[in-house]
């Protein structure tokens, strides 16, 4: 909105006060584990695990791969579900 002497956008002033926030797993949710084969000098094998509910579920899988290809680099991706709770305001 214009001010009605300058014809000018009016400025605003906000004002954010901070807060603290923690986070905490969600106990009912499982966490998703995932594993991808990295193997390879010019670019990875690429296979995946597909999404599991368990490390030895993903040890599993890691150990399949690598006696069937003899391949050993894996990147682990593991993801659960968080809960935010907002702290006192600052």
């Amino acid at each position: 909105m214009p001010d009605a002497t300058t014809n000018a956008p009016a400025r605003r002033r906000y004002r954010f006060r901070e807060y603290h926030v923690t986070t905490v797993v969600d106990s009912m949710a499982l966490p998703v584990f995932e594993a991808v084969c990295v193997t390879g000098e010019d670019h990875g094998c690429g296979t995946t695990s597909g999404e599991v509910h368990t490390e030895d579920e993903l040890t599993r899988w890691i150990a399949e791969h690598c006696t069937q290809t003899g391949h050993d680099f894996y990147q682990r991706t593991i993801r659960a579900t968080l809960r935010a709770e907002p702290g006192a305001w600052q």
